[in-house]
């Protein structure tokens, strides 16, 4: 438990700095100093507009997403037993493009707005978590080694009717396709925001009260269930609400890759492979990653920003290469 506290401790603290250099850097600068005193600024003030309407909004959703998924990959990596599992290797952020793409080839975002995109992209994902979950479970049993690979495989499917359908758009609709499917925090809605951030610290919490059977399935599942786990039923319910997570998460910022990959690595390198600490780490570790991403995606080439999944692949592919050029062993 000290070690939990002093871990969540340090976590914030990095959080909380980060999130401050988040509101001070960009286009418009701000020190410390002069963030104070926009508390007394009148509502209208350009300046503390764009801070509670575009800087507080990204940092908050940074911090979910990256949550969000950082917590879906250590779950998923939990009960399949395999380091390298992240949750978009189950195709889901696969049938989520899909979903998007055709909403922006049928217009459906210039007649209902962006909502119509994140929902199109949430109903992609929940499709293939349907195809997945129904090819991997058959009477009442898990097929581990079936889910991964019906997920992969979807992946590659979802892959192809991208380029399909991208090479059948119109040239207009290219730009966002694009834009779409290499991930943004430039969304502003709240009930968004407030629905992502709700679903996440549940997953969270259930996902702690299931570490102690997540840590005896790392020793298999035969040993897990002479110790009394019913790992069936552990595995069924957190890939469900990890994949849900992951399909509400990508719905609405698109696909941000590596997030779910390198972070729960980092944590377990930093902090072991206890689940109880590894989950709200990677948690708080995942939402700090890409609150300093997002940073850099948006000020790099000021005043344009680039798509964050391209920061965070960049960052995350680079410090995979330098801790395995370490010798670090991948652990699970």
């Amino acid at each position: 438990m000290r070690k939990l506290l002093l871990t969540l401790l340090v976590l914030l603290s990095l959080l909380v700095v980060s999130a401050l250099a988040a509101l001070c850097i960009g286009e418009i600068s701000f020190s410390p100093g002069e963030l104070l005193a926009l508390r007394d600024a009148p509502e209208d003030d350009i300046r503390l507009n764009i801070l509670m309407q575009l800087r507080v909004p990204r940092i908050l959703l940074g911090l979910i997403a990256g949550g969000a998924l950082s917590l879906a990959g250590v779950i998923l990596q939990g009960i399949f037993r395999n380091p390298l599992v992240e949750p978009y290797t189950l195709g889901i952020s696969g049938g989520a493009s899909v979903g998007v793409t055709l909403a922006i080839l049928l217009g459906l975002h210039t007649l209902y707005g962006g909502l119509a995109l994140s929902l199109a992209g949430f109903l992609g994902a929940l499709a293939t978590i349907f195809v997945v979950y129904g090819l991997g479970i058959r009477r009442g049993q898990v097929r581990i080694q079936t889910l991964l690979l019906t997920g992969v495989m979807i992946s590659f499917i979802s892959s192809s009717l991208m380029l399909l359908m991208m090479s059948l758009s119109k040239t207009e609709d290219l730009p966002g396709i694009v834009f779409w499917i290499m991930g943004s925090l430039a969304e502003t809605d709240g009930a968004l925001i407030t629905l992502l951030c709700i679903t996440s610290f549940l997953v969270l919490l259930l996902s702690f009260l299931y570490a102690p059977q997540l840590n005896a399935m790392r020793l298999g599942s035969e040993r897990a269930m002479q110790l009394g786990v019913d790992t069936d039923r552990v595995i069924k319910l957190l890939f469900v609400f990890s994949s849900l997570l992951t399909g509400i998460c990508v719905s609405i910022v698109g696909v941000i890759g590596f997030v779910g990959l390198i972070v729960p690595q980092l944590m377990r390198a930093l902090l072991g492979t206890d689940n109880r600490i590894l989950l709200p780490a990677s948690f708080f570790g995942g939402g700090i990653f890409l609150i300093i991403s997002d940073i850099v995606a948006r000020t790099i080439i000021s005043p344009n920003e680039l798509p964050i999944g391209v920061i965070t692949g960049i960052i995350g592919g680079s410090v995979f290469i330098l801790v395995m050029a370490k010798g670090k062993e991948i652990r699970n």
